[in-house]
């Protein structure tokens, strides 16, 4: 199988400059974990919701928080966003996804095409649940044997 049968093709980008106040009101408003981000079209990184937590003062919305607190939502997705991207095509093996999380450090991986649009995004959610419903032997055909369905 595929990832482009498992990918969310509802993706949701946002540019180098916009702030981290949009980006907190993406998170906050969709059920979205990762953004994308695209400079004319293209993929040039991502920003997950943990690397926005970590971004912004903790004492955002508390009666506590300062000037200084509200001032971390003006910095930029670019100062935040990763920028050392692993990707695949919508071609590629389910196995060959499982491959990346395994050997990277990552949440996520988006689907491009030859030029580096981005047209979905894949997530270790979405690969557990093509194995949780993967009662059809084809479905499985390219997992590797220590996720095949028992």
């Amino acid at each position: 199988m595929s990832v482009q049968k498992i990918m969310s093709k509802k993706i949701v980008t946002v540019e180098l400059d916009d702030s981290l106040a949009v980006v907190r009101e993406i998170f906050d408003n969709l059920k979205f974990h990762h953004l994308l981000v695209v400079e004319s079209g293209k993929l040039i990184g991502v920003v997950s919701d943990r690397d926005l937590l970590k971004a912004v003062s903790p004492n955002l919305g508390t009666i506590s928080a300062t000037l200084k607190d509200e001032a971390t939502l003006n910095k930029r997705v670019h100062q935040i966003m990763t920028s050392k991207l692993f990707t695949l095509k919508p071609e590629a093996a389910i196995s060959d996804a499982v491959n990346l999380f395994n050997m990277h450090k990552i949440s996520c991986i988006p689907v491009v095409d030859n030029e580096f649009r981005p047209l979905g995004i894949v997530s270790w959610r979405d690969i557990l649940k093509a194995v949780a419903v993967g009662d059809e032997p084809e479905s499985n055909a390219g997992l590797p044997p220590d996720l095949q369905p028992r």
